[in-house]
C-alpha cells in the first residue's frame, strides 16, 4: 500500500510517500481501512524532532495521529467490534500510521464513530477531542459556575475545548483574531479577547483555570489571571516532571530532565500562588465513546476548516503549518 512516511527528522521533505506492506491485525487489534485521517501541530512536530526525547520512534515509520474508518477486519481476542463498524481513533502514540489506506489499532483505543457525523469530521475529533476532554475534566476539574479561561479558542484543540468548558457549565474566556472572534462566541465564549490588540492579563482576574493552547508569553501570562490555588494546563508549554510520571511512564532521568527544563515555569506559577502541569493527552476508547455521545446528543460540534485530497499530503501541512486554521485540517481517502 502506498502510505506517508517519516523517514527523517527534518523539514517538510522528511515525509514523503512510499510503498509499504499491508498490516496485519494481531491480538486484540482492530483492522481499519481508513476513510479519513486528521493532522496536528504534534504531527510536525514529530517530524521535526521537537518530541524526540520524549517519544522515541523507530524510522521509517508510517505517520499519522488520528483516523476514522471502517473495520476491515479483527485480530484473537476482540470482542468490541465486528467487521463494517465505522470506528474512529487517536492511534498509538509510539506506532502512529494513520496516513495509510489501512491501519492496526489496539481495541481498547478504538471507538464507534458518533453517528451524526462524516468520516472526515469524525477524524478531526479524536486526538483534539481527547485533549480538551481530559485537560477540562480530569486536570482542571471545571464545574459548573467556574471562570475558564482558554488562550488560542479558533484552533482545532480551542473550539472544541470551548464548547466542553461551556457544557460542563463554565463561563469561558478566549483569545482571538477578529476573524476568529464571531466563530468563538457562537462556540460558547462569553468573553473574547483580540489578541492583536489586547493583552488579556488587563482585562481578567480570579479565574478558576486556564486552558493554555498558545505557549509562550500567554503561558506566563496566565498566571496572573487565575486566583490562587488554581493551575494553568499547557499543551504548548514545557513538559515537566508530572508530565514524565503520568503521561509518559517516563524513568528517573527523563523525569529529572524535565523537572529540571521546567523549573523556571513552576517558580513563575509559585510566585504567583497557582500551579502549572504540561499534559499529553492518552488514546482511550471510553472518553471517545463520550466524545461521540456528546456530538450525537447535539452538546459537540467538530470544526473542519479545510479537507484535501489523500495525494495532497504535502498541501496540507503547509496549510496547517501557516497557523491560521480555523478548526481541523483533514485529508480524505
Amino acid at each position: 500500500m502506498r502510505a506517508y512516511v517519516l523517514t527523517r527528522y527534518g523539514d517538510a521533505r522528511a515525509m514523503e510517500f512510499r510503498d509499504v506492506p499491508d498490516p496485519t491485525p494481531g491480538d486484540e487489534e482492530v483492522l481499519i481501512r481508513v476513510r479519513a485521517a486528521g493532522l496536528n501541530p504534534v504531527d510536525y512536530k514529530i517530524r521535526e524532532g521537537k518530541l524526540r526525547l520524549i517519544n522515541r520512534l523507530r524510522l521509517p515509520i508510517v505517520a499519522g495521529s488520528e483516523l476514522s474508518g471502517v473495520v476491515e477486519g479483527v485480530g484473537p481476542g476482540v470482542s468490541r467490534f465486528a467487521v463494517g463498524d465505522r470506528v474512529f481513533s487517536r492511534v498509538d502514540k509510539h506506532k502512529l500510521g494513520a496516513y495509510a489506506p489501512y491501519a492496526t489499532v489496539h481495541q481498547s483505543i478504538v471507538a464507534k464513530m458518533p453517528a451524526t457525523l462524516d468520516f472526515a469530521a469524525a477524524a478531526g475529533l479524536p486526538l483534539a477531542g481527547l485533549t480538551a476532554l481530559q485537560a477540562l475534566r480530569d486536570e482542571l476539574a471545571v464545574k459548573a459556575g467556574d471562570n475558564v479561561f482558554i488562550s488560542g479558542g479558533a484552533g482545532g484543540v480551542g473550539t472544541l475545548a470551548i464548547q466542553l468548558a461551556a457544557w460542563m457549565g463554565a463561563n469561558v474566556a478566549t483569545t482571538a483574531s477578529p476573524r476568529g472572534a464571531d466563530l468563538v462566541r457562537s462556540l460558547g465564549a462569553g468573553t473574547v479577547i483580540d489578541y492583536r490588540s489586547e493583552r488579556f492579563k488587563d482585562l481578567l482576574s480570579g479565574y478558576d483555570g486556564a486552558f493554555d493552547l498558545t505557549g509562550g508569553q500567554d503561558l506566563i501570562d496566565s498566571f496572573d489571571i487565575l486566583r490562587r490555588g488554581s493551575r494553568t494546563v499547557s499543551i504548548a508549554g514545557m513538559p515537566d516532571a508530572t508530565t514524565a510520571r503520568l503521561d509518559l511512564d517516563a524513568g528517573p532521568l527523563l523525569t529529572a530532565a524535565l523537572a529540571v527544563a521546567s523549573a523556571k515555569i513552576h517558580l513563575q506559577a509559585r510566585r504567583r500562588g497557582v500551579g502549572y502541569r504540561y499534559l499529553f493527552m492518552h488514546p482511550s476508547g471510553a472518553d471517545l465513546d463520550v466524545l461521540a455521545d456528546l456530538v450525537d446528543k447535539g452538546h459537540l460540534r467538530p470544526l473542519i476548516d479545510r479537507v484535501f485530497p489523500f495525494a495532497d499530503l504535502a498541501a496540507a501541512f503547509t496549510h496547517l503549518e501557516q497557523g491560521h486554521a480555523k478548526g481541523k485540517v483533514v485529508v480524505q481517502l
